[in-house]
């Protein structure tokens, strides 16, 4: 049975390579992320094609706007039953209770479901010299915890953060706690356009609930074998 702990990120441009590369890691992956890419290219059909598999969704689009905006936008993805989404720690704590207000309101006036809902907090292609060219003064690792506690208190479930703050925000933030944490490079694995990143087996020592894995699977000469290394990596605990 697949490990529910990895999200296969599903970045590609087509529905076709996405189903083609489901297809391919079959049982091996039971929980994907669907982002901006594939989700701008295809809708929400592919959302519901991936529950219809049987699948968990991570439906991953970053949610930053005013917060009524954010709320509702939330709410009109309720439909496609995703199984976490999330928003921009960035847009603020008054930002973020309102999103999850509205979310579990709606959800409860559907019968539906609720989604997970976490934060992002600070981009893992993002690297100190990055940071400070927007003019904040203190560190990333500062600005990451300081965020997962706004989530927190806003009542989200968890944040995405990269694994160098994973045992901190798990320190911080308690065991049940969702941390999500992309930024995974199997070893040996290039690092592409991530900056603070880590192996499969470092992420769930620091506490990761998840991890998230990219290009290292979908972009490997045998995705379910690129998977399945994922997998044991894993268990090197």
């Amino acid at each position: 049975m697949a490990d529910d702990r990895l999200i296969a990120a599903l970045d590609v441009p087509t529905r076709g390579e996405a189903e083609a590369l489901v297809a391919r890691l079959g049982d091996s992956v039971a929980y994907y992320k669907v982002g901006m890419e594939l989700f701008y290219a295809c809708g929400g059909d592919i959302v519901m094609w991936l529950k219809e598999q049987g699948k968990k969704v991570f439906l991953d689009l970053k949610l930053h706007d005013i917060p009524n905006t954010t709320a509702q936008g939330l709410c009109s993805l309720l439909r496609l039953r995703p199984d976490i989404l999330n928003v921009h720690t960035a847009g603020g704590l008054r930002m973020m209770r309102a999103a999850a207000d509205a979310l579990h309101a709606a959800a409860e006036e559907r019968g539906a479901a609720c989604p997970k809902l976490i934060g992002v907090t600070v981009l893992t292609s993002m690297d100190t010299g990055d940071w400070a060219g927007l003019g904040h003064a203190g560190t990333i690792e500062d600005a990451v915890l300081r965020r997962a506690r706004l989530a927190r208190e806003a009542g989200l479930d968890g944040v995405v953060a990269s694994p160098q703050e994973t045992a901190l925000i798990r320190r911080t933030c308690g065991a049940d706690f969702l941390v999500v944490t992309p930024g995974i490079r199997p070893a040996g694995a290039s690092r592409d356009d991530q900056r603070r990143v880590t192996t499969p087996a470092e992420a769930v020592r620091a506490g990761a609930s998840h991890i998230v894995v990219g290009r290292a699977i979908y972009a490997a000469e045998d995705p379910r074998a690129a998977a399945e290394q994922v997998l044991r990596e894993m268990e090197e605990i």
